[in-house]
């Protein structure tokens, strides 16, 4: 691999050109018109315009495999979002004889549909929760929930992508209809898919996700756990790695589901496996679905591991065994600390929960500092922020040496004091009011708790100071 364009934005982008930059690989840039002073765009060593604007332009497949071919590029990566699960792209990057840093069009096409990957699951006695079989009417999702019996909800979800969109659930017969016209819709909008299917709702659950790597010839190492649980309308806001407090033989189970469905499949790159544990029934586990790319969170297990993700990732495209790059199971590092990553986002957040887009312009930037503190950020001081794109400006990412929570917390809350966004409304304070929270600390919370508790969440963060600036290697 000797070029490497970058089809995204934001920080993704700018952490895979420092990572290329490290493996002495030359990396292009592509941006939408409208979003030329974007940060990536001076990370890379040079930038082509795409011809549309806004999240239209990264999307568009002929325009960004035809930058690559023009660019000169060998290969493409393209972080997670945008075209990153698309099939039809890594099939295009094929034909065009350019390589794809991620899975083979076969693998996206498997575990893009949810119907397929729950066979796949089904097959080798991973556990799932009861669900229809493929694409489902209003008609069959109310059947569905009246089987359930009194008491019983389930969740209404895109057989297509991730990233928690297309999702609803749904408690009342009356509310089914309009549940999955609405997911329907969210389906069509991010994934070009309508279809939807329904499952029993787990009430109390905790999201917890095995990373692994493959080569493509059935070796598969699993590079432990994280857990996703505080979660805002499905979209992660905290994410800690390892998962504290799962029962041992539960924890092993999970690693070893993860493992055994990627060796199936002969896995090739980096993908997480996603599965649900009943906080009333915290012995048992259920497979979700599987993400084949990187994800938003990699960087708690970077952080656990000492490994670098995306540079693997890379490596893995080159056509690397894991065994040639020394990471047999036996070599991936225990995890020797417990880290946090909390998502710094544009947004006004409302009591219900729900968030509303904010744009403006940065006029003070300033990331905090400070021992087992990383920063990984998209803006800079007088860049203008636009609404349309998504609202993930920084991710703060947190580490302690002596694995305990408390501290990790204190320390991202801390960190969250000392960062200055001003100009632009995020999300710190907010994610301050939850991470002071005693349950977080002592993990009983579950994926709907911000969901529950956002109004009172609100409160205690409009009663913080504002943020105070940090000082360089406090």
């Amino acid at each position: 691999m000797e070029k490497l364009l970058i089809a995204n934005r934001g920080e993704i982008a700018v952490r895979i050109a420092r990572t290329a930059a490290e493996l002495g690989i030359a990396t292009v840039a592509v941006h939408a018109r409208d979003d030329a002073t974007a940060l990536h765009v001076r990370a890379a060593d040079s930038a082509v315009a795409l011809r549309g604007d806004g999240v239209a332009a990264y999307l568009d497949i002929a325009a960004v495999v035809r930058a690559a071919v023009d660019a000169g590029c060998d290969a493409i990566h393209l972080g997670y979002g945008f075209l990153s699960e698309n099939a039809a792209f890594a099939q295009a990057c094929a034909d065009a004889e350019v390589n794809f840093a991620g899975p083979t069009p076969t693998m996206l096409t498997l575990f893009g549909d949810k119907t397929e990957a729950r066979a796949l699951a089904r097959a080798y006695d991973v556990p799932l929760l009861p669900g229809t079989a493929g694409p489902t009417t209003p008609e069959q999702a109310r059947e569905f929930l009246a089987g359930l019996g009194p008491g019983g909800a389930v969740m209404v979800k895109a057989l297509a992508g991730g990233g928690g969109r297309g999702l609803r659930a749904v408690e009342r017969i009356e509310d089914v209809e309009e549940a999955v016209a609405r997911c329907c819709s969210e389906a069509q909008a991010a994934f070009g898919r309508p279809d939807v299917y329904v499952e029993r709702l787990v009430r109390r659950a905790r999201h917890v996700e095995v990373q692994v790597a493959g080569d493509g010839t059935g070796a598969v190492v699993h590079l432990w756990e994280r857990d996703c649980t505080l979660q805002r309308c499905n979209q992660k806001l905290v994410e800690m790695a390892p998962a504290v407090g799962l029962p041992p033989a539960l924890h092993g189970r999970l690693l070893g589901a993860a493992v055994q469905l990627a060796q199936a499949a002969k896995y090739a790159s980096l993908g997480t496996f996603e599965f649900l544990v009943d906080r009333d029934a915290p012995d048992t586990f259920a497979f979700m679905e599987a993400n084949p790319r990187l994800q938003v969170e990699y960087t708690v297990t970077e952080e656990i591991t000492g490994l670098d993700l995306v540079a693997l990732q890379l490596r893995l495209a080159e056509g690397r065994t894991l065994a040639e790059l020394g990471l047999t199971q036996d070599r991936v590092p225990a995890p020797h600390r417990i880290a946090v990553q909390v998502s710094i986002n544009v947004e006004a957040m409302q009591p219900d929960g729900s968030v509303r887009p904010a744009g403006g312009t940065l006029i003070a930037w300033e990331p905090p500092a400070g021992p087992g503190i990383r920063f990984d950020g998209a803006g800079y001081s007088g860049w203008r922020f636009h609404p349309g794109f998504d609202s993930l400006i920084a991710k703060l990412i947190v580490h302690v040496p002596d694995g305990s929570l408390p501290r990790a917390l204190a320390r991202a809350s801390r960190a969250l004091g000392e960062t200055r966004t001003e100009g632009l409304v995020t999300n710190a304070a907010f994610l301050r009011a939850l991470l002071a929270r005693p349950e977080v600390a002592t993990g009983d919370v579950d994926t709907r708790y911000v969901e529950v508790h956002a109004a009172s969440l609100l409160a205690e963060a409009a009663a913080l100071p504002a943020a105070r600036t940090a000082v360089a290697g406090a």
